[in-house]
């Protein structure tokens, strides 16, 4: 039995499909699911249960010994939520009780950590464990998991196998639901559906033009692969990079989302939002060789490939995953 937390969310359900497409059903669904607006996540999937998130904990105590494997991928991820105290409950106070649990019944466990955490860059993008208390994150999500992330290498008590990745830019099929938070892509194709047009965020800085703001986007699918890695090499505890490696430009995605529209291209900038503005990253880019290291040898799709294949295969047809 493999528990998925948030598994009705973005990276969550895609997961429970990569696990359905290798041949795993006796998957236990955790969730908020008074979200009907993401049920579709769900549609033609198969598992055993679901589980609300409140009452998780309870049902650990009960079922533990049928449990092998916790992905937790349950997270507040709104970088526009400023009120610290919403992020302590969900991304700190319960992944701490994740962790004692898995350490409590001998539980291997995965978490959803972030490129968040790396801040404005200032130190680089290398998953160092020896770099995360000098982190400074740009808003109180980059924080939340930036702080559990620190609480963990401090801790005497560790599961036995644990790996928290810090996903860079994540993008694909099942997002629909997640509004201003969704990826670019997701906007690009509504805007250019509706209005034949594109507008991205111009530069307010001098060292980068218009649109060519940097960030390291990395395709669901891939992120699947990953977990799928991890289920089953679990050694070599840490904290892992999760990007592509290689960093584009939002010019770059939203030519290929336009390209893969068969539009001609119309792009547009507006200025930031000023809520925004001082927290927002022009540069990310991961350094992926300390996931290499350990074995992971499957090449990344690049944004050309993972463009063509959401826009034409999900978002065209108004398809999940």
């Amino acid at each position: 039995m493999i528990v998925i937390t948030g598994a009705a969310g973005f990276i969550g359900s895609c997961l429970v499909r990569k696990l359905n497409d290798e041949g795993y059903y006796d998957l236990v669904l955790v969730d908020d699911f008074s979200r009907v607006d993401k049920d579709r996540n769900l549609e033609g999937k198969r598992f055993t249960s679901k589980v609300n998130r409140a009452d998780f904990f309870d049902w650990l105590d009960r079922e533990h010994r049928f449990v092998q494997f916790i992905f937790h991928i349950g997270a507040r991820t709104d970088t526009t939520e400023f009120r610290k105290e919403i992020f302590d409950d969900l991304n700190l106070e319960y992944s701490k009780k994740v962790w004692n649990a898995c350490v409590r019944f001998g539980l291997p466990l995965v978490y959803a950590s972030s490129a968040a955490t790396y801040g404005a860059g200032e130190l680089g993008y290398k998953d160092d464990h020896a770099l995360v208390h000098q982190l400074k994150p740009l808003n109180p999500y980059g924080d939340s998991k930036n702080e559990f992330d620190r609480w963990a290498l401090e801790q005497q008590q560790s599961p036995y196998f644990w790996a928290g990745l810090k996903f860079f830019n994540v993008y694909g099929p099942n997002e629909y639901h997640k509004g201003r938070m969704a990826s670019v892509i997701f906007h690009a194709y509504h805007q250019i559906q509706k209005n034949g047009t594109m507008k991205l965020f111009r530069s307010h800085r001098p060292d980068f033009r218009d649109g060519e703001q940097l960030r390291d986007f990395v395709y669901v699918k891939d992120v699947t692969s990953v977990c799928f890695f991890l289920l089953h090499h679990r050694k070599y505890s840490g904290l892992y990079n999760l990007g592509s490696g290689k960093a584009r430009t939002f010019l770059d995605l939203v030519k290929q989302t336009f390209s893969a529209m068969n539009h001609m291209e119309d792009i547009t900038f507006i200025d930031t939002p000023a809520d925004i503005r001082d927290k927002y990253q022009y540069f990310t880019e991961a350094d992926m060789s300390k996931l290499v290291a350990i074995g992971y040898d499957i090449p990344f799709t690049s944004l050309e490939q993972g463009v063509e294949d959401y826009v034409t295969n999900y978002l065209i047809p108004d398809k999940t995953w």
